[in-house]
């Protein structure tokens, strides 16, 4: 990860020259145009294995959801308004968007891709603003359906969705001390010691995972129009970066990037699940407050 990405959360120093680390097995790669690493602790023979089909696993679900993939079934949705007979997967993380929809009281939203489109390319946003709406996409079994206008974007969520699913694939093979980071980090065993970083402030904390999942998002990694790339209708962000630690990267790659959007209350409010264990923000001067 590079501080010009949305996700400031690192490995630290620390971490990175542990004597531990000198015998994981490591693979490092790209996905959802975001750097990867796939980090066992294991025999080499098995640990080889696992990484093969992690990799394998980790094309199928890109294949999915990227924007970056002109045969992508999300490519294919937003180009045709339709998809008939959507991938299980692809399925379950349309209702995982939908439950984190309906957490933030609407702040996380998909469908804000037409948005983005326009800012990216310094167009008038209005008819844009028009299309958005997560309560306008129709979904079952056998199709999904997007309203006039609208396209979406799983950048707040498939990367935790995908490192969910790699770090169950490894889990499955017996593995027991795994660190997945795919834009967002989820670990079986540790400890693992992670950095979390603001694209303004710099590195702020660390963390250390046992068994669980850490995301951070940050508006300004990226710029774009007035307010970063984490965008909504009518919400701009409140904070310079969340980051949220929960059972599944799923869970903290959705609400950390919603959370930016959210005021104190309604994270508070947000956060008090039980699979949320802890919520980390930095305002705009600095400032870091632990939830």
């Amino acid at each position: 990860m590079t501080l010009s990405r949305r996700r400031f959360l690192t490995l630290s120093a620390a971490f990175a020259c542990s004597p531990s680390l000198a015998r994981a097995h490591n693979w490092q790669g790209t996905a959802f145009g975001a750097d990867v690493t796939l980090t066992i602790r294991g025999p080499r023979a098995q640990s080889a294995a696992a990484l093969s089909e992690a990799r394998g696993l980790l094309r199928e679900i890109e294949a999915l959801f990227s924007l970056y993939d002109p045969q992508s079934s999300l490519v294919a949705l937003n180009q045709n308004g339709q998809l008939q007979d959507p991938d299980a997967r692809f399925l379950a993380l349309m209702d995982a968007a939908d439950t984190a929809h309906t957490r933030t009281k609407g702040l996380f939203d998909p469908t804000v891709q037409p948005l983005w489109a326009a800012l990216a390319q310094g167009r008038d946003t209005t008819q844009a603003r028009a299309a958005l709406g997560w309560d306008r996409v129709q979904y079952d079994a056998r199709h999904i359906t997007l309203d006039d206008g609208q396209a979406l974007t799983f950048n707040g969520i498939a990367q935790g969705y995908a490192t969910d699913m790699v770090t169950q694939a490894l889990s499955a093979r017996g593995l027991d001390d795994v660190l997945v980071n795919i834009g967002e980090y989820r670990s079986l065993g540790g400890p693992w010691k992670l950095g979390i970083s603001d694209p303004v402030h710099g590195q702020l904390g660390t963390r250390t995972l046992h068994a669980g999942a850490i995301a951070t998002s940050s508006p300004a990694a990226t710029p774009l129009g007035r307010s970063g790339h984490i965008l909504h209708r009518d919400a701009d962000p409140k904070w310079s970066t969340v980051t949220v630690e929960a059972t599944s990267a799923t869970i903290a790659d959705s609400l950390s990037t919603a959370m930016v959007l959210a005021d104190r209350d309604q994270i508070a409010e947000i956060a008090a699940s039980p699979d949320i264990a802890r919520v980390t923000l930095v305002d705009f001067v600095g400032n870091l407050t632990t939830l």
